[in-house]
């Protein structure tokens, strides 16, 4: 399999559009993009069964966040707070921007 183009990037804020956490908002907290998933912070809990072992002791019923495809997230703009599309632009210098395509305004955490 090969790498999907994917309009979301690590931390970046984004709201769940279908499925049982419609509505949801979390921070991407890990990305596949070999099959086009993400897991977003408090997004998809499950219920996991682990018997007890060297690192855990206890054992028990852990719960944990499982993947979201890519296609069920839309990303929060930071400057005008609504789920948009991303757009790229190439700025004066020769770099590429994702851009909200409702305000134009670039979507790029600041470094």
């Amino acid at each position: 399999m090969q790498k999907q183009k994917c309009h979301l990037k690590l931390n970046d804020q984004v709201e769940v559009i279908t499925g049982k956490d419609k509505g949801r908002v979390g921070k991407i907290i890990k990305i596949d993009r070999t099959r086009s998933r993400a897991v977003v912070e408090k997004i998809n809990i499950v219920k996991r069964h682990t018997k007890p072992s060297a690192l855990n002791q206890q054992g028990g019923i852990i719960e944990k966040e499982a993947s979201v495809d890519l296609s069920n997230l839309m990303l929060i703009c930071p400057k005008c707070s609504k789920t948009v599309r991303v757009g790229n632009k190439t700025l004066e210098d020769g770099t590429t921007v994702r851009v909200c395509k409702k305000c134009d305004e670039s979507v790029e955490a600041k470094a």
